[in-house]
C-alpha cells in the first residue's frame, strides 16, 4: 500500500492518518464505517474466496447502501488488478511521483 500513500494522503488531507493507515490500518484513529471498509478491502484482497453475505451485512449495518458495496468492490477490484499488472511488467508506482 506504501505507493499509493500520496494517493492516501491527498484523498484524507493528513499526512499522520494516511500513516497509520498504511502502517497498521486497525490502530488507525478512523470511525467504525471506514474501519469496516478497509477489514472488507483486506479480506477481499488477501482472501477473497472467504467473503460472504456476512462481509456485506457488516458494511451494510454501518448504513453503506449496496450500490455503495458494489462501488467499493469494483474500487478494490481495480486496485488489485492494476497492482497485479505493475508488478507483472515491473513497473515501479513510484517513478512519476518522483
Amino acid at each position: 500500500m506504501e505507493h499509493h500513500g500520496g494517493s492516501l494522503r491527498e484523498a484524507t488531507g493528513d499526512e499522520a492518518l494516511a500513516r497509520q493507515i498504511i502502517e497498521d490500518f486497525r490502530k488507525a484513529d478512523v470511525d467504525s464505517r471506514t474501519m469496516r471498509m478497509l477489514e472488507f478491502s483486506e479480506k477481499l484482497t488477501k482472501d477473497s474466496l472467504a467473503m460472504s453475505e456476512a462481509d456485506a451485512a457488516a458494511l451494510r449495518a454501518e448504513g453503506m447502501t449496496d450500490e455503495e458495496i458494489l462501488d467499493l468492490v469494483q474500487l478494490i477490484a481495480y486496485f488489485n488488478y492494476i497492482n497485479r499488472v505493475a508488478t507483472a511488467l515491473g513497473v515501479d508506482p513510484e517513478e512519476p511521483r518522483r
